[in-house]
């Protein structure tokens, strides 16, 4: 079984309640589907909630490794900066990318990069927006909000 990529995209109010299933599905997607890279990003609930999942993953399965993409470098660090940056990427060609689209130019790649796409998509908005390029893309979709399982145009 071939190596595969995850990436991420969901509502900033996504609710806790979704982080049992959540668990699951990475669990799965480690143990079942050879998942073992993961991209996040950091705008909001879901994106917060996948990192922390993920971040405990990697203590029980070892080989797995996950990036949070950074659409913005972060600003100047200072004595009250404690943000840990350990765990983020800056991917390559954003820098030249005028503000207001470099959101979409970060999540426009992650899709690129992934096969698998998970999302906690429940109405419109960014996260719809990106979830609907990847099903166009041909990209497996996990969508939590429905407790879907791998659903989309082509078997794992």
């Amino acid at each position: 079984m071939s190596a595969k990529v995850c990436t991420f995209f969901g509502h900033k109010d996504t609710p806790q309640s979704i982080r049992p299933i959540l668990n699951d599905t990475l669990t799965e997607l480690i143990e079942k589907h050879g998942v073992d890279t993961f991209y996040v990003g950091y705008q909001g609930g879901f994106d917060s909630m996948v990192r922390k999942e993920l971040k405990n993953l990697t203590e029980k399965y070892s080989h797995i490794k996950y990036s949070v993409v950074l659409a913005y470098l972060p600003k100047k660090r200072d004595e009250v900066d404690i943000a840990d940056y350990s765990d983020t990427v800056y991917p390559d060609g954003l820098e030249v990318v005028p503000p207001r689209f470099v959101i979409d130019k970060r999540n426009l790649m992650m899709i690129e990069w992934s096969d698998i796409v998970v999302t906690y998509v429940c109405r419109s908005g960014g996260a719809a927006k990106f979830k609907e390029i990847a099903e166009k893309k041909g990209k497996q979709i996990i969508n939590l909000c429905y407790k879907q399982s791998f659903s989309s145009k082509k078997p794992l």
